[in-house]
């Protein structure tokens, strides 16, 4: 197993991070690609065409905003033996509605006269601790398969990040991925934490949801 670990930054890795980082269980041989750039999506599709020149069997991106578990290599590795190319862990955005960031729908939508509809609906009720199918996903801790990002390449013929439709270079990947045969997963047992002023995680998403429901009750 011969992994890339890929990490796209704007310019500094917070000490959360680092410290996730270094903690991290290692599995077979590993290098590690950090790239800075103002343009994500650049430096992801940088990062991904190294994988493929150099003959990796995997990609981990990990954001530089994470605090990632230190059992995620092989944990994930798991969800591709079982059938996916692609897996996800679990985390959540930083702002309000704070949501899972991964989507049980993703499609572009053509409305009247051409003009795309970006439609993403996120996996609010997702199974605990399980793995499950997904349509999409963030790129903040995930396992890809080198296979796939040279299938979207040589069937494509496109840069695999480059945005789409008003999506994200994540979600247009991913829109990508499906389009020629990709399956996307996420196991829900691999927690990782969004950092921000505080570390955003399933027991804050699970706080909300709690105060939620409390408040339709009253």
């Amino acid at each position: 197993m011969k992994t890339l670990i890929a990490i796209p930054c704007m310019d500094m890795l917070p000490a959360v991070f680092l410290r996730s980082l270094l903690q991290m269980q290692i599995i077979g041989e590993v290098d590690y690609d950090i790239v800075t750039s103002s343009l994500i999506y650049d430096a992801r599709n940088l990062i991904l065409h190294r994988a493929l020149e150099r003959d990796y069997d995997f990609i981990l991106w990990l954001d530089s905003d994470m605090e990632i578990p230190h059992d995620v290599m092989w944990k994930l590795k798991i969800g591709i033996e079982k059938g996916f190319d692609m897996v996800s862990g679990l985390y959540f955005k930083r702002k309000p509605p704070y949501s899972p960031v991964i989507y049980q729908r993703c499609e572009l939508v053509k409305l009247e006269g051409g003009k795309l509809d970006p439609t993403a609906e996120a996996f609010e009720a997702y199974p605990r601790d399980s793995l499950f199918e997904i349509e999409a996903c963030g790129f903040g801790c995930c396992l890809m398969t080198t296979e796939l990002a040279r299938r979207v390449t040589d069937q494509l013929g496109i840069l695999p990040f480059m945005p789409v439709g008003g999506f994200g270079e994540d979600l247009s990947f991913c829109l990508r991925a499906k389009r020629v045969g990709g399956r996307i997963g996420c196991d829900s047992s691999v927690k990782a934490g969004h950092c921000g002023r505080m570390i955003f995680d399933e027991s804050w998403h699970d706080r909300l949801e709690e105060e939620r429901h409390g408040d339709n009750a009253g």
